[in-house]
């Protein structure tokens, strides 16, 4: 008996080595020995390390360009907005994440609600735009400050889904994420490609009617006019970028007079409901002399929840492509607008838009709050 027992703890000593073993064969490369297994290491696409937790149950965006990622990716991980949602926002955002709570954020001049975020303490907070200095530093300083990881995204428009891809990986929503990159670099694709068959000569000159007398625009090599870019349209506007930085990067001021030089053959605006002069554009007889005006060639910027081309520039580009494309060039970009707008919303706002909902974003008439 004594040479039976004997034996059976050998082999339990045996089992219980195996399994210590077999343990540390499984540790990856994000997650190196000495740190805690509910953790993990990335390198953000900035090339910044950062230490988040294995499985990110919560997530907060510094800006609405991230925001608005989140909600199509995740909304179920959203903790809050970076501004109150207007009526009009709402009605295409999800009941759960109406009521979510205004955080502010980091953009523009604006600042995050610290006493907030350190309330409901989100697992990563996400800073998606542009890769600058200032941005590096200003995520080390919110991280430091918050003891909160922050992970910067990189978002150029025509990268968008590189951005989403990388976030799936990031928030553990690797199919979802792979749905909407797929159809970011499909469109992206394709919009350029039609825009490659318009010849120069017949480009069409177009300013962007920015502010509240529509009288700050964008130059050429301003994120904030990309998606004119993209689709073949001229810009018009000859002019050095100024700004602030961050959000309100851009804006520069231009002169009536400037504008009547440049004579655009369309004009696109800001509406009421986000600072515009859309109306006054119309009626203020300053602007009646210029051919887009004259032709009735002045368009509001469909901007529920939020704007197709601009501010914030997010995601909504991507739809905000194949509008603008369909409206400069509609042989060219001939695509059915209201079933591409549908599909959008179904893919990136989880809401399924009736034809009259479709059309009334896509229309030229005031939306209703």
């Amino acid at each position: 008996m004594g040479k039976r027992k004997i034996s059976c703890l050998l082999g339990l000593t045996v089992i219980v080595w195996l399994m210590l073993n077999l343990a540390g064969c499984g540790r990856t490369a994000s997650t190196p020995a000495g740190q805690d297994a509910a953790t993990r290491t990335i390198q953000d696409m900035a090339g910044r390390t950062v230490t988040v937790p294995a499985t990110i149950e919560t997530a907060f965006s510094t800006s609405p360009v991230g925001a608005i990622a989140l909600y199509a990716l995740c909304p179920d991980k959203m903790v809050g907005w970076n501004s109150e949602l207007r009526p009009d926002e709402k009605k295409f955002i999800l009941p759960e994440c109406q009521s979510l709570p205004n955080l502010g954020g980091w953009y523009a001049k604006n600042t995050g609600n610290i006493e907030e975020l350190l309330k409901i303490h989100p697992d990563v907070i996400i800073d998606m735009g542009d890769i600058s200095e200032t941005n590096i530093s200003n995520a080390d300083k919110i991280q430091k400050q918050l003891e909160i990881p922050v992970v910067l995204v990189d978002a150029p428009v025509t990268d968008m889904d590189k951005a989403l891809e990388f976030l799936g990986d990031l928030l553990g929503e690797k199919a979802r994420a792979q749905e909407l990159a797929e159809y970011c670099r499909n469109t992206i694709a394709d919009v350029t490609a039609r825009a490659a068959q318009i010849p120069p000569e017949q480009r069409v000159r177009v300013y962007y009617a920015e502010g509240p007398k529509g009288l700050e625009t964008e130059p050429d090599g301003s994120r904030h006019i990309e998606t004119l870019q993209v689709v073949g349209g001229l810009n018009v506007a000859d002019v050095t970028e100024q700004g602030t930085g961050g959000m309100n990067a851009g804006r520069t001021p231009v002169s009536m007079e400037q504008v009547l030089s440049w004579n655009p053959e369309v004009i696109l605006a800001w509406q009421e409901n986000q600072g515009g002069f859309y109306q006054g554009i119309l009626s203020d007889p300053a602007w009646q002399e210029i051919k887009a005006v004259q032709q009735h060639q002045v368009y509001r910027i469909p901007n529920a929840p939020y704007n197709w081309f601009d501010r914030p520039p997010s995601i909504n580009r991507i739809i905000g492509f194949k509008w603008l494309g369909n409206l400069l060039y509609p042989q060219v970009f001939n695509y059915d607008m209201v079933a591409e707008v549908k599909d959008f919303y179904q893919k990136f706002y989880h809401y399924n838009l009736t034809d009259e909902q479709a059309k009334t974003l896509l229309s030229q008439k005031p939306a209703a709050n």
